[in-house]
């Protein structure tokens, strides 16, 4: 598994998703109170960015801008239509006050 560092943990703002690249693809990383989560920053449905979308926290969930699509932040399922496919899930971690994204 490959681990890279993608941003300092003082650039996220709690509930404010950023986009990152790992190895060419891209991730989004958001905090949602206190706790940090990676996922696939493109929609299984629309195939466009979900960092323009809402962040729910109550359901830590990422809504897609184009068609509302929420997709979970823990488990990258589609919760609501019209998605039905999973984004992909990345372990997220804090090194030395550094956000480090783990994949393969």
């Amino acid at each position: 598994m490959t681990a890279v560092k993608v941003c300092q943990l003082s650039e996220l703002a709690d509930g404010l998703p950023r986009q990152v690249e790992v190895d060419g693809q891209p991730v989004l990383v958001v905090q949602v109170g206190g706790e940090l989560f990676a996922v696939s920053d493109t929609c299984s449905h629309a195939d466009i960015s979900l960092v323009g979308g809402e962040i729910e926290a109550g359901e830590c969930a990422v809504e897609c801008p184009k068609h509302g699509s929420l997709f979970s932040l823990r488990t990258g399922e589609a919760l609501t239509m019209p998605a039905t496919q999973p984004i992909e899930v990345f372990a997220v971690s804090v090194e030395d006050q550094e956000v480090v994204i783990s994949h393969g």
